[in-house]
C-alpha cells in the first residue's frame, strides 16, 4: 500500500499520457494520490482530476510564488472550492525565500490567511518551505494546536523537524532523499518517528534515483519509500504501510473512499 501524498499531475507534461501514467501508479501499488493546487486554476484542475479518478484527491491553495498574482477575492474563491467532497487540504501554502517571486511580507500575509481558512473549514494544511525555515516555524507556532498539517518535500534540519513534530505536524519526503549528496536530509529521514512520516513525489518535479533527470510520476513514490526504509533498516512494506496510515490520518476525508 503506497500513497503519493503530494503531486501535480494536472501539469501539461502529462497531456499525452496522463491515463497511462496513472495506471502505472496503480500497478505499482499506489492506492491514493493527493493532487495539489498552487493557484486558482491549478486548484480547479486538481478537483477536476479528482472527479475523473476515484483514487485521486485534491488540495486547493496558493503557493508563495503565486500570491502576488492572486485575485483580491482569492480566499472567497478558495472557500467555494473546499466544499467539494474530494478536497482534503488547503495547500500548497507557505514561504519561499529561495526564488522570492512574491514579496516576503505578502507571502507571510497570505500564508496566515490560508492557515486561518483551513482552521475555519476544518482542513489540514500542506506547507511549502524553501530557505524560509525560521519564519515558517514562527508562523506555524502562532497557530499551534489549532490546525493539522504536513511539511511537504522537507528540506530543513533535524532540529526544525523535531520542532514541527512537537507541534503535531507530519514530515513528508520526496525524491531528494534518494540523491547521493543528500546526507543531512537522510539523517532527518532516519530520525523522524515512523508515525510522523509521509512519502510523496512532487511530480513532475524532483524525480528520485534511479530515474533522476526524467519526468517524475506517482509510481516513483516507491523509490522514496524504499530509500527511507533502507535508512531505517526496516522492510519497505513496513515503511509504506506506516506512511499510508499517516496520510489517511492527516487527510481524513480520504478514509473509506477507495
Amino acid at each position: 500500500m503506497l500513497i503519493d501524498a503530494h503531486a501535480h499531475l494536472d501539469d501539461s507534461k502529462y497531456e499525452q499520457d496522463r491515463h497511462e501514467m496513472l495506471m502505472r501508479a496503480k500497478e505499482r501499488g499506489v492506492t491514493h494520490i493527493v493532487n495539489v493546487g498552487y493557484d486558482l486554476p491549478s486548484s480547479k484542475r486538481s478537483i477536476q482530476l479528482a472527479e475523473e479518478y476515484e483514487f485521486i484527491f485534491a488540495a486547493v491553495g496558493v503557493h508563495p510564488h503565486d500570491v502576488k498574482e492572486a485575485p483580491q477575492d482569492i480566499l472567497d474563491r478558495l472557500k467555494d472550492l473546499v466544499i467539494h467532497p474530494k478536497v482534503v487540504a488547503i495547500g500548497e501554502i507557505g514561504l519561499d525565500y529561495y526564488r522570492d517571486l512574491s514579496p516576503r511580507e505578502l507571502q507571510q500575509e497570505r500564508f496566515r490567511e490560508q492557515i486561518e481558512l483551513a482552521i475555519e473549514v476544518g482542513l489540514p494544511i500542506i506547507v511549502h518551505d524553501r530557505e524560509a525555515h525560521g519564519d515558517t516555524v514562527a508562523i506555524l507556532k502562532e497557530y499551534e494546536g489549532r490546525v493539522a498539517g504536513v511539511l511537504h518535500c522537507f528540506s530543513g534540519s533535524w532540529d526544525m523537524a523535531r520542532e514541527c513534530i512537537n507541534m503535531g505536524y507530519y514530515i513528508s519526503f520526496a525524491g531528494p532523499v534518494t540523491f547521493n549528496n543528500a546526507n543531512k536530509l537522510r539523517e532527518v529521514a532516519a530520525k523522524v518517528p515512523l508515525h510522523r512520516i509521509l512519502v510523496e513525489t512532487d511530480a513532475p518535479y524532483l524525480t528520485p534515483e534511479p530515474h533522476r533527470g526524467k519526468r517524475n510520476e506517482s509510481a516513483y513514490v516507491y523509490y522514496v519509500a524504499e530509500r527511507i526504509a533502507q535508512l531505517r533498516n526496516i522492510p519497505v512494506e513496513e515503511l509504506a504501510h506506516a506512511a499510508a496510515e499517516n496520510t489517511l490520518r492527516l487527510f481524513s476525508k480520504m478514509n473509506g473512499t477507495v
